[in-house]
């Protein structure tokens, strides 16, 4: 896999991230929810100011530190890639899967850098662009668009049950977007399928390449023989 397919799997996934986003942040209100398949599957418009899935990593200090930790992320993503899987000639499914990862990062960061001076604030109103710095926020505390909403199954837990006995319950409860669904996925398939992945196609043509036979100088045999 070469560069340019990295570069085209970051465009591709950056390129359908932000469009949605852009799409849920100045076509809904916040909170706004509209079922797409039945009640398992919705997009919910929330927004969150920290890591993914709705996590939220301290305050002011803590967001501006974890949106430079994103941007130093992405730059050595890029290096790594390059440097390392592509030059070492790892295998392309570790290559994509880290395209994946790079990808997200890249959606996410996007939002945290930029979201805050360029769009109104989202509330029972919808949100819309406007000039640079007449946004609702800072540079590099812009807030993260989450849509993705998977409410599959919904229940109570029996009285029985250690903790949670009685409480409600609902799976699935966290609202993402494309960002974090191409991180998680990336993350997980490398896990899954580490043993596949984790080689490097280099050193495992040096291993299982035949060792050629050297011969044997038959003259200097015979003079032996003959002696």
């Amino acid at each position: 896999m070469k560069l340019k397919h990295v570069f085209l799997t970051v465009f591709v996934v950056l390129l359908l991230d932000q469009v949605l986003k852009i799409y849920i942040k100045t076509q809904f209100f916040y909170g706004q929810e509209e079922n797409i398949l039945g009640s398992w599957f919705k997009l919910h418009f929330i927004e969150n100011e920290g890591m993914a899935f709705g996590m939220k990593f301290g305050d002011h200090w803590g967001k501006l530190f974890l949106t430079l930790f994103r941007l130093v992320a992405v730059c050595w993503g890029f290096f790594f890639i390059q440097s390392t899987l592509i030059k070492q000639k790892f295998s392309n499914g570790l290559i994509f899967c880290s395209a994946l990862i790079l990808a997200g990062a890249m959606g996410n960061l996007i939002d945290s850098l930029v979201y805050g001076k360029i769009f109104t604030e989202s509330s029972f109103h919808k949100a819309h662009v406007v000039a640079w710095g007449q946004g609702y926020g800072e540079l590099l505390h812009g807030k993260v668009v989450d849509m993705l909403y998977f409410p599959i199954m919904s229940g109570t837990f029996p009285t029985w049950f250690p903790i949670w006995g009685g409480e409600s319950f609902e799976f699935f409860r966290p609202v993402f977007n494309l960002a974090d669904f191409s991180i998680s996925f990336g993350v997980i398939t490398i896990l899954v399928f580490q043993n596949k992945l984790l080689h490097n196609k280099k050193i495992q043509h040096l291993v299982t390449e035949p060792v050629a036979e050297t011969p044997i100088a038959t003259d200097t045999v015979e003079e032996e023989t003959a002696v």
